[in-house]
């Protein structure tokens, strides 16, 4: 296309949609993922950077001031950040929904072009490779110090109930409440993302769980518990979707999934470490004593947690507050076909996963020919654990090249193969390789993460993530309830009713989900 581009042929190229040599952008703020991008394009043929445009193709539009700061980024980055630098050429289009910025990246006479990663040091390569940028830093220490406060105590807690003289009622409140509340708890945490930005939104959902750690830390009583449980028992829910709008705000969609994958890895520790710590408190100081001091040590964590992430997480505005949606039954109506077929599939699987879930437990140690200890459970367990963190890094790295579909895919089957060959296991071989297919659901999960967040509209990514994950686990709290009554029919029911979820929902989704690249 030779001279500027008129309104015209800007229609014309969004109704097209996304291709190798058009690539839309609804904002641009980050310089080192805009000079990839731009050596992207110089160094094959060439290519239509097109910015005031979302990801589905509906121009969003642009603010003379956004127009003046982008189309100096642009500038600045093909200069200074692009080897040898680079002219590309842009027009400002203005439109019925505001400005549009296209710029036009020539196909380069001085190839290869390169960005600033090629002249990084081995460690800096190592941490771009894992989309570890300095926000991304706050981000996981954040996810690793609250969590780790979290989970030093969470386990004990029924214990603590009864010590400070809380009956079996009040134990059966908590794992109802943890179970609704971090159902409920995910569209508002997404809502407030989209509406105050993610930094902000995070930083408020620790405060409040800080709150609850010092409740419980300073006040013995199972009513304190309950209330201060209320703020802190599922931080885990309310902040994910926050989290995933955060990411996809740092890091450029061929980095998302590695983002993503390196936040369940951080996510994982503290659900490894904290119990570890907890019981040592206890077995030194008693039930009452050492949950207290659990609790105060997490109020510390979270305060450092706070700190760090004021220092290191960098201000990210919300993409457009005015857009952020309240209401979940309006989001609802703005939810793409392709979303709702994959929540369908998702909420199948997780059927699949609930209904043995919580007899799993009893197959391995009261059914099967030759029993489990509580020991070898226990290093079952750290097995499904281990192969889930050996295959995050790996499979991101491809996901992030290419298609998600069949990531996901892979793990919808995992899903379903699990009760099937655990039907299977009735000695301690077969149930090691019954926990590693377990801990293979784990493959496409950061994808799934992933497709939810491009599959969602622009502006309202949290909030949609957050309704998406609302009424999914709402509707799977259900799964728990049947599986007891499948189990009293008989546990080979239970596991094979679970395998036909599976196989439904990775049916629904092999043949009603498109890909995303």
């Amino acid at each position: 296309m030779n001279g500027p581009v008129t309104e015209a042929e800007l229609l014309q190229l969004v109704a097209r949609g996304e291709d190798s040599r058009h690539q839309f952008k609804q904002d641009c703020r980050n310089g080192e993922a805009l000079a990839a991008e731009l050596v992207a394009f110089a160094n094959s043929n060439g290519g239509f950077l097109i910015i005031g445009v979302s990801d589905s193709g509906h121009i969003t539009g642009l603010s003379p001031a956004d127009v003046n700061r982008i189309n100096q980024l642009l500038a600045n980055t093909a200069s200074q950040q692009v080897k040898p630098p680079i002219n590309p050429i842009t027009t400002n289009i203005m439109t019925a929904h505001g400005l549009v910025i296209v710029a036009e990246i020539v196909e380069g006479i001085n190839k290869p072009y390169l960005d600033h990663t090629d002249s990084m040091s081995r460690l800096e390569q190592i941490g771009h490779f894992l989309g570890l940028r300095r926000s991304m830093i706050g981000l996981l220490v954040m996810v690793l110090l609250i969590g780790l406060g979290e989970r030093m105590a969470e386990r004990f807690l029924p214990l603590y109930l009864l010590a400070v003289g809380g009956g079996t009622w009040a134990i059966g409140m908590l794992g109802g409440m943890q179970n609704l509340l971090s159902a409920l708890y995910s569209f508002p945490g997404g809502y407030l993302s989209d509406r105050i930005g993610a930094k902000r939104a995070l930083l408020l959902f620790n405060a409040l769980a800080m709150v609850g750690f010092l409740i419980v830390a300073l006040i013995p009583t199972w009513q304190a518990v309950l209330f201060g449980a209320m703020l802190f028992v599922s931080w885990s829910a309310i902040s994910l979707p926050a989290t995933m709008g955060l990411i996809s705000q740092l890091l450029p969609a061929n980095k998302r999934t590695m983002g993503i994958s390196m936040h369940s890895m951080m996510a994982r520790i503290p659900k490894a470490i904290g119990p570890v710590l907890g019981g040592a408190l206890i077995a030194w100081l008693g039930e009452g004593d050492g949950v207290r001091l659990a609790m105060a040590l997490a109020f510390l964590l979270g305060g450092i947690a706070m700190v760090l992430q004021h220092r290191l997480i960098e201000p990210q505005p919300p993409e457009n507050s005015a857009t952020a949606e309240k209401n979940p039954l309006r989001l609802w109506a703005s939810m793409s076909q392709p979303l709702r077929h994959l929540l369908l599939s998702d909420i199948l699987l997780r059927f699949c996963e609930q209904i043995p879930n919580a007899f799993v437990i009893l197959w391995c140690m009261q059914w099967i020919a030759e029993p489990v200890t509580a020991w070898q459970f226990g290093l079952l367990t750290a097995i499904e654990m281990i192969t889930s963190l050996l295959i995050y890094i790996p499979v991101a790295r491809w996901a992030d090249q290419g298609h998600k579909k069949p990531f996901v895919l892979a793990t919808f089957l995992f899903f379903t193969a699990f009760p099937l060959v655990l039907l299977f296991s009735h000695t301690l071989p077969m149930l090691v390789l019954a926990f590693v297919v377990r801990g293979l659901k784990e493959f496409g999960e950061p994808s799934r993460k992933a497709m939810i967040v491009e599959l969602s509209p622009d502006g309202r990514k949290a909030a949609m993530f957050g309704l998406y994950y609302l009424i999914r686990d709402v509707v799977v709290a259900c799964a728990a309830f049947g599986g007891a009554a499948l189990w009293q029919i008989g546990p080979e029911v239970n596991l094979l009713t679970a395998a036909a979820f599976g196989m439904l929902g990775t049916i629904w989704f092999a043949l009603r989900v498109e890909p995303t690249g």
